[in-house]
């Protein structure tokens, strides 16, 4: 890792404390050059100044609203049980009565419950969690270095027993790993136990471009899925968005299951959810 002093750290109204990633995923869009890093991917630079910039910068705002974090890189990487960087940027947020959202797939999250609670009971909080894989031991190998799902399906629980909202990404699907109704079957299981309010799933698929692709396709070389880059190179060639033979059939299941459990889904109508902010939490009772 390497500590830098950022001279910003809100791009509209949410921030990555942290650059670059030690989760492993074989698949991470984050790792494509379109992204300009300028140092190695798990050479995690950290923005040591972030909570002192984020103070700056919600106190310049006219109007609060949801602060987010976690679209690029994880808010919750195994410096941050140390740094407690992203813990301190809740405590600013809380501070200033705004809300927040946060996209990981860290059980780390749990640390900071007390917080998000807070944040809840004032504002609001919504805990995002990304799920692939309801099969543990295949989840081990494509998110190598991430808690699994069934304990990121703990979490969820968690999130619910404390009244702190959830959503769920559902994605990527890789082609012929884990694009199967059965894997799908077993993540929305998790989400129906979990009380998860929406879901967002872009498609039955992945994309691969400059970067990421020689990532994924070193990654295969590498685990026990023999011939599988072979077979992505002849299916799909060059192509950005990859996407699985059997996209429409299980988008369609997805949503029809979503329908049935009342969990909100759809590109727009979740991102409009999710910055979803009232004050009426804040304005102090007339009676």
């Amino acid at each position: 890792m390497h500590f830098v002093q950022a001279k910003t750290i809100l791009n509209r109204n949410g921030m990555n404390i942290y650059r670059g990633c030690s989760h492993g995923c074989i698949y991470c869009d984050s790792r494509s050059k379109c992204y300009h890093f300028t140092h190695e991917f798990e050479d995690i630079e950290v923005k040591q100044n972030a909570p002192e910039l984020l103070a700056e910068a919600l106190r310049k705002k006219r109007k609060r609203c949801m602060i987010g974090t976690g679209s690029m890189s994880d808010p919750y990487i195994p410096l941050e049980k140390e740094l407690c960087l992203t813990r301190r940027c809740l405590e600013v947020i809380d501070r200033y009565d705004f809300g927040a959202t946060l996209i990981t797939k860290s059980d780390l999250v749990l640390r900071d419950m007390d917080i998000l609670e807070r944040i809840n009971k004032k504002a609001r909080a919504v805990v995002q969690m990304t799920l692939t894989c309801s099969d543990d031991s295949l989840c081990r190998v494509i998110e190598p270095g991430v808690c699994p799902s069934s304990r990121r399906f703990e979490v969820l629980c968690e999130c619910q027993k404390r009244g702190i909202p959830t959503a769920v990404w559902l994605s990527p699907f890789l082609p012929f790993i884990n694009d199967t109704q059965e894997n799908i079957d077993g993540l929305l299981d998790y989400c129906i136990r979990a009380g998860v309010q929406a879901i967002l799933c872009f498609g039955i698929g992945l994309t691969l471009r400059e970067g990421n692709r020689e990532y994924f396709y070193s990654a295969l070389e590498k685990s026990a899925f023999s011939g599988m880059k072979e077979r992505y190179i002849k299916t799909f060639g060059e192509s950005y968005v990859v996407s699985s033979a059997n996209h429409n059939r299980l988008m369609n299941h997805i949503r029809e299951v979503c329908r049935k459990n009342n969990i909100l889904m759809g590109t727009d109508a979740v991102f409009s959810w999710l910055n979803e902010f009232s004050e009426d939490k804040l304005q102090p009772s007339l009676f």
